[in-house]
């Protein structure tokens, strides 16, 4: 039995193949973006709120902490928020994130980023 995805942000169709559709589920698109984010030097970890927090202490891991992705119109508006090392340059770093979060979800899904709002959630001083 198939199991039904909520929150679908787009259904792509090839009129041309008449093969089916590609449906791309809210979690699938704030995924990529994430790993995207993580992929910038100087980007530390993604931060969730609170509850977030405590699940991952238990031991439930969420690939979408510290990512909200909305979809409206067909394009795709991504909220992250990001902890970084210290050193960083922040406004540098950041464009960083923008442009690779940006493309990946363009390449990835063929959907058109408009927005990828950062939010800086916290300093990681530790030096390993």
């Amino acid at each position: 039995m198939e199991k039904e995805v909520e929150n679908i942000t787009v259904v792509l169709e090839d009129e041309n193949s008449g093969i089916g559709t590609v449906k791309i589920a809210d979690d699938v698109v704030a995924i990529i973006a994430g790993l995207a984010a993580t992929e910038v030097g100087g980007v530390t970890s993604l931060a969730g709120n609170l509850t977030n927090e405590l699940m991952s202490k238990v031991g439930v891991k969420s690939l979408t902490k510290g990512v909200r992705v909305e979809v409206v119109d067909g394009k795709v508006k991504v909220d992250l928020a990001l902890t970084m090392e210290y050193g960083y340059n922040i406004p540098e770093t950041c464009q960083k994130v923008q442009s690779k979060v940006k493309a990946a979800i363009e390449n990835m899904t063929g959907l058109s980023c408009s927005d990828v709002n950062i939010r800086i959630a916290g300093i990681n001083m530790k030096k390993d």
